[in-house]
């Protein structure tokens, strides 16, 4: 049988919902032990464990609101913790493993900046939940001639496709230009025919 990361868990400690109730000092023990960890499902196990860690990452007694607390960290490694044991039990199952690598990055980019803001608090966080975080490797693509013949020739499409929107933006810019040019010779038209009219009109009623 594969250990779990679980088995530390004591089965007389109470679910986390029933552990700091006043009442639960007077109850008899059938009731005591309905709501133990020892007939809790994986669920409330993990969220005791949860809470265990979040006991050790708080920097102090009434802290709710710094990142290591708020943050999924916790979570996030008790979820791998307990998907690697899953996977371990069934390694074909890929849906899961899917799941795993999701919340491994989700941890790791976490983790990335929390070491950016504060390293002596990453330092802690990782100590305390016992994580080994490795910073990812720099991007490096192998070159290959392949790829340099593939590099090329999307170069020179990106060239020649800049050309013909080049050339349309020329045309289109013309279109432009001799439109504004026409609408403007067809208002001076007609500002001078007003012009005309308005001359005419004076010297008719000059004669009068």
């Amino acid at each position: 049988d594969i250990p779990s990361h679980l088995d530390d868990l004591s089965p007389t400690m109470l679910k986390k919902d029933y552990a700091n109730l006043p009442i639960m000092n007077s109850v008899d023990d059938v009731v005591r032990r309905l709501l133990s960890l020892e007939m809790a499902s994986q669920k409330e196990k993990m969220k005791v464990k949860i809470q265990q860690l979040v006991e050790k990452v708080r920097r102090s007694p009434n802290d709710n609101g710094s990142f290591e607390v708020q943050g999924k960290l916790k979570k996030g490694r008790v979820l791998i913790r307990t998907l690697e044991e899953h996977l371990q039990r069934h390694p074909k199952d890929k849906s899961n493993r899917r799941l795993m690598l999701m919340d491994v990055d989700r941890r790791r980019k976490m983790l990335g900046y929390l070491r950016r803001v504060n390293y002596s608090t990453f330092e802690n966080t990782c100590r305390q939940l016992d994580i080994q975080y490795s910073p990812p490797q720099p991007y490096c693509r192998r070159v290959t001639k392949r790829w340099l013949v593939k590099k090329a020739l999307c170069i020179k499409v990106f060239q020649e496709k800049q050309k013909l929107k080049a050339a349309e933006r020329l045309k289109q810019r013309r279109e432009w230009r001799a439109r504004a040019r026409a609408a403007r010779e067809e208002k001076e038209k007609k500002a001078q025919e007003k012009r005309m009219q308005e001359k005419k009109v004076q010297e008719k009623q000059a004669q009068e």
